[in-house]
């Protein structure tokens, strides 16, 4: 007995040292993560294991306003006070590099025409650092956000940064009142969308097919990529990769945009890997919903129950039915049938 109690404690202590080991190494810091399991080589944690490899990143396990999450229509408050959001181009259009990061592919703007937005639940203007594409292996999956248990064929992220408090991205991803994500959800169509269009056009997308390639593209109306509504939700949460910083409040608008068939097909070619590597799709590339722990979601979307507000940071389960038509001179109905 006394010899299988020494053997469990030398496995416990390898298993111990082997994580230490790990933490320590530079690499954990930045790219020792993954959206699924590799097929072949060594062990690289998946969302499920983010929190516990690094303590850097144990709010991605522990947190209590993590993102993704399940929006249900049911729970959502009106808030009279939220504002139309504010595009700022300054009239010009813009040019920013597409990368593939071998998780995303993610155009980043350059610095010579900035983007700013504001609006909304936002009491700062921020500014547009990177759009990020996520998308599933197949059409009935690949957004983060899911709106009543129902996933998207992928979701647009515009990540924006406080640049009245901080100086860049990095230094306000830590800090409060650091971010603003701007979500949108994709859907398969027969058209596409005119921004999306000039990233997922053949002769773009191509450019891009391995980890690390770039492409730059020029001539970019940021204000193409909205989808033509005022409408959206939002909630306070994280960022959906390590170190899930609670620093980002989250709008996700009340229309989607959609993409052709061929460029979804188009995005699943890309690969996780470089040439000389194995061939990994890109695609599902989401991390999974988190609890909401009694958020308020919001929404300007007026379903006539003004007067509930959101007391103490809980949710009311409101009547609301998503979807349901109504006739001429009825009580506003939400748009959120646009999306389900």
């Amino acid at each position: 007995m006394e010899i299988v109690w020494e053997v469990l404690f030398l496995l416990q202590a390898n298993f111990i040292v082997c994580i230490s080991a790990q933490q320590n190494s530079p690499k954990i810091h930045e790219g020792w993560w993954a959206y699924k399991e590799v097929v072949q080589g060594s062990f690289v944690p998946v969302p499920s294991f983010w929190g516990l490899v690094n303590s850097a990143w144990n709010l991605c396990s522990v947190g209590k306003r993590q993102s993704p999450v399940n929006i249900e229509t049911s729970h959502m408050i009106f808030d009279p006070f939220l504002t139309p959001l504010r595009i700022n181009t300054g009239g010009r259009k813009v040019s920013g590099t597409m990368y593939n990061t071998g998780r995303h592919v993610s155009l980043r703007l350059d610095k010579e025409h900035l983007v700013n937005i504001s609006g909304g639940p936002m009491t700062y203007s921020h500014r547009l650092e990177e759009i990020r594409l996520h998308f599933g292996s197949e059409d009935s999956q690949g957004s983060e956000h899911l709106l009543n248990g129902q996933a998207f064929s992928g979701e647009v992220q515009l990540i924006h940064y406080n640049h009245e408090l901080y100086t860049n991205v990095t230094e306000a991803a830590k800090s409060p009142n650091g971010l603003v994500v701007v979500s949108i959800f994709i859907k398969v169509s027969d058209s596409s969308n005119p921004f999306l269009n000039r990233m997922l056009n053949r002769d773009t997308i191509t450019r891009i097919t391995y980890k690390n390639d770039a492409y730059l593209l020029q001539g970019l109306n940021i204000e193409e990529l909205y989808p033509e509504t005022s409408s959206f939700i939002t909630y306070d949460g994280s960022m959906t990769i390590p170190p899930c910083y609670e620093t980002a409040s989250w709008i996700i608008m009340n229309k989607p945009v959609y993409i052709t068939r061929m460029q979804m097909h188009s995005l699943r070619l890309l690969s996780q890997n470089q040439p000389s590597q194995i061939f990994l799709s890109m695609s599902d590339n989401f991390r999974p919903v988190q609890p909401l722990n009694n958020r308020c979601i919001r929404t300007n979307i007026n379903f006539s129950l003004q007067g509930k507000d959101c007391p103490n940071n809980r949710a009311q389960k409101l009547q609301y039915r998503g979807g349901c038509s109504g006739s001429e001179g009825s009580r506003p109905q939400p748009e959120l049938s646009h999306l389900v």
